[in-house]
């Protein structure tokens, strides 16, 4: 892994509205909502996530604990993650920020990629493994309750098959540890709402934030978005053979799936989605055009939903 040193130059030298201009050669491979992902050249091995989140370097020292503790408990339910490690990169003038680093993953072995094949059979049983792996969170839920919560995003997107031949399901999506501790969240809601619209915190903050932090503890809810991302990937023709796998491995006392709620979700996802990605845009514009401010966060071009 880069050094923190090497990273704190990339850092001074990173515009986030143009980050192709960067003096240390880089590209972007993928965005979260909080997070932009780069390829290092200097690096083959691992990718970078870039969380410019914090005002100072406690509270980022803070959350790389957390992280750390969130991806020993998903490896204690049985979860494979790849290799990883942290550096803190403080930049004067800016927010800290927090580059976690991954093994690299060929791109065709995402699971959102690997489902483009026309073999729907295959797709199917990639599917079902998803829903295998996912499932183990909620059955260390069940065992560790109450002391031990842990959420999960289990969208197709999350997921990478092993780059050789044992057929591993990697799990990705680290970097925002969402668990409890005796039914105590351990996240800062405070920090989900540091990439929203400066305008939009405080109705997000009273309307839509607890939503957000429970969701992903809530099985139906998280296969619910696992089948209805087979909209936003172009194939509606599994959805109802994965409601199918989906209902077989629900937790017990979970109502069955329906396509009537997967279809309803998907639709109100995608609004959302789109007005929040509308007024993020709005939000750079009024920062940087007419605040003439620094706008920290990389946001994705158009997104085919």
């Amino acid at each position: 892994m880069l050094s923190t040193e090497f990273l704190q130059k990339f850092e001074q030298g990173l515009d986030p509205q143009k980050p192709q201009d960067s003096s240390i050669p880089a590209r972007i491979v993928g965005y979260g909502e909080m997070s932009a992902i780069f390829a290092l050249e200097a690096d083959k091995e691992n990718v970078y996530k870039r969380m410019p989140l914090f005002g100072d370097i406690q509270g980022a020292e803070r959350y790389q604990r957390m992280y750390y503790e969130y991806c020993d408990l998903l490896e204690k339910a049985g979860l494979n993650l790849p290799g990883h490690d942290t550096r803190l990169v403080a930049a004067p003038g800016r927010p800290v920020s927090l580059y976690i680093a991954q093994k690299a993953q060929p791109e065709s072995n995402f699971a959102h990629k690997r489902i483009q094949q026309p073999d729907d059979a295959a797709c199917l049983k990639l599917i079902g493994s998803v829903v295998d792996e996912t499932s183990k969170v909620w059955a260390f839920n069940a065992a560790n309750s109450p002391e031990v919560a842990l959420a999960i995003d289990g969208q197709l997107s999350n997921w990478v098959l092993d780059a050789g031949e044992s057929n591993k399901l990697y799990y990705i999506d680290t970097s925002t540890p969402l668990y409890c501790i005796r039914g105590i969240e351990q996240q800062d809601p405070e920090l989900l709402l540091q990439s929203a619209p400066s305008f939009m915190r405080w109705v997000i903050r009273l309307f839509f934030l607890e939503g957000v932090m429970t969701r992903y503890y809530a099985p139906r809810l998280v296969f619910t978005d696992l089948v209805a991302n087979l909209y936003k990937e172009q194939r509606p023709e599994l959805i109802e053979p994965a409601i199918a796998l989906v209902n077989d491995g629900m937790p017990a006392g979970q109502e069955p799936l329906t396509k009537t709620e997967v279809d309803k979700y998907y639709r109100e996802d995608k609004m959302i989605w789109r007005v929040f990605l509308g007024l993020r845009r709005f939000d750079r514009f009024i920062t940087t055009k007419l605040l003439r401010k620094r706008y920290e966060f990389i946001l994705p071009g158009k997104i085919k939903r």
